[in-house]
C-alpha cells in the first residue's frame, strides 16, 4: 500500500513537471511567447515550474534550430528520477538499463497524453466560439498536427472531425508504444 502512495505521488509530481518541460519545448518551437509582456496566460505557470531545472541545463546544452534541448533533457531527467526512485522503491530488482528505457518511453507517452489533453480543450473550446488568449493560444498548439488531417478529412456535415481522427491516432500511437516498449524490456531482460 505505502509503494502504491509513493508511486501515485511520484506520478503525479513527475507527470506535471514533464508535461510542462514538454510543452515550453513545444511553445518554443512553435515560437510562442512565453514572457509575461506577451500576454500568455502559460507563461508565468510554465517558467515557476520549469526554470529550475531547464536554465541550469541551457548553460551547457545549446539549442538545435528551433528545439530547446534543455527542456528535453530537463523532461528526460524528470523521468529517470521517478523512474529510478520507484527503481530503488522496489529493492533493484530489475536492470539499470530497463530504467532508462521506462524513461524514454516515459517522455514520449507524456508528450502524446499532453497532445490529447491540448486536443480534448481546444475541442471543448471549439464549440463555446469563445475568443481569448488561451483559446488563440491553444489553437496555435493544435493546429500543426490537425492541419494534415483535414487535407484528407473532409467536414461531415460542416462539423469538423479532424480532432476526433487526431485522438484515435494518438490511441494507436500510445498502443504501439506500449507494445514496443515491453518488447524493448523484454529484449534488455533477456
Amino acid at each position: 500500500m505505502l509503494y502504491q502512495i509513493l508511486s501515485l505521488l511520484l506520478e503525479v509530481a513527475s507527470g506535471l513537471l514533464t508535461s510542462t518541460c514538454l510543452l515550453r519545448l513545444y511553445m518554443q518551437y512553435q515560437r510562442i511567447p512565453l514572457s509575461a509582456r506577451s500576454g500568455n496566460p502559460l507563461g508565468r505557470f510554465v517558467f515557476a515550474l520549469t526554470d529550475w531545472l531547464v536554465l541550469p541545463l541551457r548553460r551547457v546544452l545549446p539549442a538545435l534550430g528551433r528545439w530547446d534541448t534543455a527542456s528535453l533533457v530537463g523532461a528526460v531527467l524528470i523521468q529517470l528520477a521517478q523512474f529510478s526512485a520507484l527503481w530503488l522503491l522496489n529493492g533493484m530488482g530489475a536492470s539499470l538499463v530497463s530504467v532508462v528505457v521506462l524513461a524514454l518511453f516515459g517522455v514520449v507517452r507524456m508528450a502524446l497524453s499532453g497532445m490529447t489533453a491540448l486536443v480534448l480543450v481546444y475541442a471543448i473550446l471549439s464549440w463555446v466560439q469563445t475568443q481569448s488568449y488561451l483559446a488563440d493560444l491553444l489553437d496555435r498548439l493544435v493546429q500543426p498536427p490537425l492541419t494534415p488531417i483535414r487535407r484528407v478529412l473532409p467536414l461531415v456535415g460542416g462539423v469538423d472531425l479532424s480532432p476526433l481522427a487526431l485522438l484515435v491516432l494518438i490511441q494507436i500511437a500510445l498502443i504501439v508504444l506500449g507494445s514496443l516498449q515491453a518488447m524493448v524490456l523484454g529484449a534488455t531482460a533477456g
